[in-house]
């Protein structure tokens, strides 16, 4: 079988009325290419400005990826693939014959994000947006675990766009009312994912990274909104507010650290000195380098090791200038092999204070400064347990990590300095 998308149209839909045709990919004898639009030349700006410069020509993506990095930031990992492919076989297709632009076809316009591509192949219709979440979650469930679902096409359009391995749903909130899959929030209402547990994940998974999100916050990282939705069932569920959509519906160009390299963020191939790097580079803002070296203390001393080059992204304002995104993806997580996913100045097993220190001078961050970024990570992770427990986590699974934790911090070889001093607050 051969695929069945050979061009699409790509454009930059900010709101119904901010809509430009940026470009076009063509599938031509397995390898993909892309060509900016003559009218995009002439105003710009540049979608991904490390690989796709804004000159007339035609970029081939790489051979490693098959798609140029900042597509590959549309299309949907783990989860939203596993949709995808389900859904292809439920309509005779065989998903490892298709290509990205197909992928990319069958998406159309429910991307993260504010790339969209055109024509759109899925125009089957949703009808019911307000399915109970317990059951959403239960469907989620069912087909994360190979069982078959009538609500399959709902959890594709609910849930099949956003990375990540597990299941998820975008939603439109007000109070407690909520409306699945739309692509502009109704009045009133406000754009959050809500994720729900991978196959034998530990139930206060949720909780851990509602958590997570309130250390970070403490510990001075940007980081959008959450809470945990409680389905009928009781059932707790994280929920984080997207910060590629504000409450009237406009789309923000979001691009990952992985994306703008062409990098397969699969494989441990980054390290942090490239997020920073690149941070200057896209950003020309110290104080974006320094909320970049303070998520990166928080992900070594908070045992974040999923710390992959999707995991880190940057948003495209209307002129084309780019800021660092909210962290987002926080929670104690082992890493492949126990180790961190982006290695701190090579190390990714056991990082310390001097590779932090290393990459710092190398951001021209100075030692105070970087000082004092690690004692208020380690003053913002000496809340855990109470946290922990305000939101009910297992007390053994409070235990647990809060021992993970200490240990990460004895390892990393802090200074120990008063401040740096970690009492934790009981």
């Amino acid at each position: 079988m051969t695929p069945l998308v050979r061009k699409l149209e790509v454009r930059l839909e900010r709101a119904a009325d901010d809509i430009g045709v940026v470009g076009h990919l063509l599938l031509h004898e397995r390898a993909i290419y892309f060509e900016y639009a003559p009218a995009w030349l002439a105003r710009g700006p540049s979608i991904s400005p490390l690989k796709l410069a804004l000159q007339p020509g035609i970029f081939k993506a790489p051979a490693t990826t098959r798609l140029h990095g900042v597509f590959a930031d549309a299309l949907p990992d783990g989860w939203g693939l596993l949709l995808m492919d389900r859904l292809f076989r439920k309509r005779g297709l065989v998903p490892e014959q298709l290509s990205p632009l197909d992928r990319l076809a069958h998406l159309g316009a429910r991307t993260m994000g504010a790339l969209t591509f055109h024509p759109c192949t899925d125009a089957e219709p949703v009808a019911d947006r307000s399915i109970p979440l317990d059951r959403l979650a239960a469907a989620a469930e069912e087909v994360y675990r190979g069982h078959p679902s009538e609500l399959l096409p709902v959890l594709q359009h609910a849930g099949g766009s956003p990375g990540g391995a597990r299941p998820k749903v975008l939603v439109a909130v007000r109070g407690d009312s909520m409306v699945f899959g739309t692509a502009v929030p109704p009045p009133g209402h406000e754009p959050w994912l809500i994720k729900f547990w991978a196959g034998d994940e530990q139930r206060d998974v949720g909780a851990i990274e509602h958590v997570y999100a309130r250390l970070a916050r403490h510990a001075g990282l940007w980081v959008p909104d959450t809470r945990l939705f409680v389905a009928k069932n009781g059932q707790r569920f994280f929920g984080v507010r997207r910060f590629d959509r504000d409450e009237a519906g406009a789309r923000t160009h979001v691009h990952t650290l992985a994306g703008l390299l062409d990098a397969d963020f699969r494989e441990p191939n980054l390290d942090y000195d490239m997020l920073l790097r690149v941070t200057m580079h896209l950003t020309r803002a110290q104080p974006d380098v320094r909320q970049a070296f303070r998520q990166m203390v928080f992900n070594v001393l908070a045992h974040n090791r999923d710390d992959h080059g999707k995991n880190f992204s940057f948003l495209m304002d209307r002129e084309g200038g780019w800021r660092l995104s909210p962290a987002y993806d926080l929670n104690f997580v082992a890493g492949p092999g126990g180790e961190h996913t982006m290695t701190l100045d090579g190390e990714g097993r056991r990082p310390t204070w001097q590779h932090m220190l290393r990459l710092a001078r190398r951001a021209s961050i100075d030692e105070k400064t970087a000082r004092a970024i690690v004692d208020e990570v380690r003053a913002a992770l000496a809340r855990w347990p109470r946290e922990a427990r305000a939101v009910e986590v297992a007390p053994a699974t409070i235990s647990d990590i809060g021992r993970r934790l200490d240990a990460v911090a004895a390892e990393a070889e802090l200074p120990g300095s008063g401040a740096a001093r970690r009492t934790r607050r009981r």
